[in-house]
């Protein structure tokens, strides 16, 4: 016997939620037209955030590039391995800019090219020109590969989006009413009261307001790369990629997958749902901290066996508060990459507890996240840092490592 993982009602309710955004083909065309530089760069200047642009490019021009170690250290790419660079904790535009700057005045240190950000897609940060300038910075000047943000679906939404969605999916949602014209989902376990662990409570059928604000969110800045935290969100996220091909996912650590058992349960969801031409919105898996090199490289091997282009990333430090002190696992990574395994290193911290290098900084209101950018912006530069000093050790034993494109000439 075999459960289907979605029911039809299910899928009727995605199939709906999809429909009423003009569909995947509208969805797609208007992603693209937002991830334009020509359009962002617009919206910003109109939305005060046009000086910043014009520091973020001069700042870029500064940055260093890869060409110039690899010819100063005689590297030469010689096994196989290849490692992404990875930093999270990009908390709006504010902090990236002074992150930029900082990366601008140091001149040594290559810039990442995938970027997380854990800001809760609020009103404010959606329609202000935040999270726009954010991506136009991250993804238009530094030519990162991936900026990923986060959707925590308990934060306070306009109450008439839950009605929208009620209408045209059939489904109700367990909602209270902030008294502001918002209303929030009833989170009902442990967790931040916007966050709930990022959001991995996902009670009932609230997988499709989780759905619905990422399209919201995509439709109005482009963004195009969401961490995804829960069972239901990722069978979610891989039947609603079947019709939206420009929105991809990165599946979050706290779902769990510490183990191989694990992490086939979500290769079984991802092959339930696999597009006509084979492949999937989900780009990456974040392996858990408690696996071993050991373990990582057993779910590499499976993983190539599967065919599914999807990369795999580890936490090589964490903060302090999301698990035990000196968390440090370059000495896994290492042999990841030894054995002929790709990687993705991935930096919550750089090893060091700084002020606001804790889950705090992920929950902060819009306006104490603006007044503490500077604080901010230390503590994910000295994370850039210690990505780039792992990265070239990384190099000078003999593997590729890949950088944002403006690390390139």
């Amino acid at each position: 016997m075999h459960f289907k993982f979605l029911s039809d009602k299910d899928m009727k309710a995605i199939d709906a939620l999809v429909k009423a955004r003009g569909g995947g083909d509208a969805i797609d065309a208007k992603v693209a037209e937002m991830g334009q530089y020509e359009t962002r760069k617009k919206i910003a200047v109109e939305k005060g955030f046009g000086d910043m642009l014009t520091q973020a490019e001069k700042h870029a021009a500064e940055f260093p590039k890869v060409e110039d170690f690899i010819a100063k250290e005689g590297i030469k790419v010689s096994k196989p391995g290849v490692c992404t660079t990875q930093v999270s904790g990009f908390q709006g535009a504010y902090v990236t800019a002074d992150c930029m700057k900082r990366i601008a005045q140091n001149k040594d240190v290559l810039f990442p090219t995938e970027m997380i950000s854990v800001v809760a897609l609020t009103d404010h940060y959606l329609y202000s020109g935040d999270l726009l300038t954010t991506l136009a910075m991250a993804e238009n000047i530094m030519e990162a590969s991936k900026f990923c943000s986060t959707n925590l679906i308990g934060i306070p939404m306009p109450a008439d989006s839950f009605a929208r969605l009620e209408k045209v999916t059939g489904e109700k949602f367990d909602r209270r009413d902030l008294g502001d014209g918002n209303h929030q989902l009833i989170l009902k376990n442990m967790g931040t009261p916007f966050g709930n662990l990022g959001g991995v409570e996902v009670g009932d059928n609230n997988h499709l307001v989780y759905l619905d604000r990422l399209t919201t969110a995509a439709l109005a800045t482009g963004a195009n790369f969401f961490l995804n935290p829960s069972w239901s969100t990722i069978v979610a996220a891989c039947y609603y990629g079947r019709q939206v091909k420009s929105i991809s996912f990165k599946i979050s650590m706290l779902l769990s997958t510490q183990n191989a058992i694990q992490f086939r349960m979500l290769l079984n969801i991802i092959k339930e749902y696999l597009r006509a031409d084979g492949t999937t919105p989900i780009y990456e898996i974040n392996i858990g901290n408690a696996a071993s090199a050991e373990t990582f490289m057993q779910c590499s091997e499976e993983l190539k066996a599967s065919g599914l282009p999807i990369s795999l990333t580890a936490h090589l430090r964490i903060n302090p508060d999301l698990g035990m002190e000196g968390f440090d696992w370059t000495e896994n990574a290492y042999k990841v990459l030894a054995g002929g395994h790709d990687i993705t290193i991935k930096y919550e911290s750089d090893g060091q507890a700084r002020p606001y290098d804790t889950m705090e900084a992920y929950f902060l209101s819009d306006e104490e996240r603006d007044e503490k950018a500077e604080l901010i912006g230390d503590v994910i530069y000295h994370k850039c840092i210690r990505c780039d000093l792992d990265a070239k050790e990384i190099m000078r034993r003999g593997h590729m490592a890949k950088f944002a494109g403006i690390a390139y000439q």
